[in-house]
């Protein structure tokens, strides 16, 4: 099956990770071919073409310059017709609004890869409503139970993104050298936490719990995270602000935009992001898990699919003092740590092993193949 994704490719985040992931993995199932067609070079195109996989630039698109969106929908059509194509899916609104209707006249398979929750008011939503997919994949049953407001009579899957466990080596050995790096005591107790600069991350309230916590000594909080866009400047000047207001500037590490999230994870002793918005996933959680981190995340969104007792503790929303508490918990007994990191690995494995995640891939894209050849 010679499939191709469609993806925008100007920023790095969760999507970014699952379509090298899927490129990276693609000998898992050698029955899915995978290319991938992007509208921008940036680091997930040079990440694709390191791995050897097949990349396609479309071109830049801006919706506000009519003309990009017409030359690639040509260099679309034309790469679907020198290709042959068996499926071609979507990831995202934006591209399912620049390209599905190219894919449509096509009479290929579409499938539209939910990663967002829908609300059916966003006009990107509003848009891509005019172009019904064959099928939707949707990222978790939290997901997917939101999907009627976009598709109401497209039928719909649940499938947990592929996640792999970094091989990086003697843990021990990393966790030394990446502290030396960062500028923190081998024994200092890190809590680590890498996302997106997006409020709804919950940087700002985690940095507003840590400080509460002045008064224990030897943690030490890394936040990876990158400038993309503009408002995520300003975002993060907010956040240093804030850290020199609350009196923690020796406490804190801002990394910037990290390749090696799988170090920071082998280096450090808690995961935490406590959105105070919904995750619709949250791949950063899993990779987490898999390094043996305790996660400390909100009670809500596709997350709590993910994470429960057994390997993390749930906060309600935008309760600074609650995760102060369960924080300063963490911080204070390693037996807890270690007994909530010992089912991490296993949990990871059950919901995103990309043997078993990809060949369920492969199952839903054959069915959505056969019922198109069908109709």
């Amino acid at each position: 099956m010679k499939l191709l994704h469609i993806y925008a490719g100007n920023l790095f985040g969760g999507i970014e990770t699952l379509l090298v992931t899927l490129a990276k993995e693609r000998s898992l199932c050698m029955q899915m071919q995978p290319h991938f067609a992007l509208c921008f070079e940036g680091r997930l195109a040079n990440e694709l073409r390191n791995l050897n996989a097949n990349v396609h630039l479309l071109g830049n698109v801006r919706v506000s310059r009519p003309w990009t969106v017409w030359k690639a929908r040509l260099q679309l059509e034309q790469l679907l017709r020198q290709e042959q194509f068996d499926v071609v899916i979507c990831h995202s609104c934006w591209p399912q609004v620049i390209f599905g209707s190219v894919v449509r006249a096509n009479r290929l398979p579409l499938v539209f890869w939910c990663h967002d929750l829908p609300n059916s008011k966003h006009l990107l939503e509003k848009w891509a409503k005019q172009v019904p997919p064959d099928l939707v994949i949707a990222n978790s049953r939290y997901t997917q139970a939101a999907i009627p407001k976009l598709y109401p009579k497209i039928d719909s899957e649940t499938l947990y993104l592929p996640v792999a466990c970094a091989n990086i080596g003697n843990n021990t050995s990393i966790r030394h050298v990446v502290r030396a790096e960062l500028n923190t005591p081998d024994d200092a107790i890190v809590i680590v936490q890498a996302s997106r600069l997006e409020r709804w991350k919950g940087q700002s309230m985690l940095l507003s719990a840590l400080a509460q916590l002045r008064h224990i000594p030897g943690w030490i909080y890394w936040l990876a995270g990158g400038v993309q866009r503009s408002h995520e400047a300003l975002y993060l000047q907010e956040l240093e602000v804030q850290v020199q207001q609350l009196g923690i500037t020796e406490q804190v590490r801002f990394l910037g935009q990290r390749a090696d999230v799988p170090r920071l994870f082998a280096a450090a002793d808690i995961h935490c992001q406590p959105n105070t918005g919904a995750e619709p996933f949250g791949i950063a959680f899993v990779e987490a898990l898999y390094a043996g981190l305790p996660i400390v995340t909100t009670a809500m969104g596709g997350v709590v699919e993910i994470v429960d007792d057994s390997c993390g503790r749930l906060v309600a929303p935008n309760d600074i003092d609650a995760l102060s508490k369960i924080l300063g918990s963490l911080i204070s007994n390693p037996s807890e740590r270690i007994t909530l990191a010992a089912g991490g690995k296993l949990r990871a494995e059950h919901f995103c092993n990309p043997l078993k995640q990809l060949t369920q891939l492969y199952n839903i894209l054959s069915k959505v193949v056969e019922n198109k050849a069908v109709a």
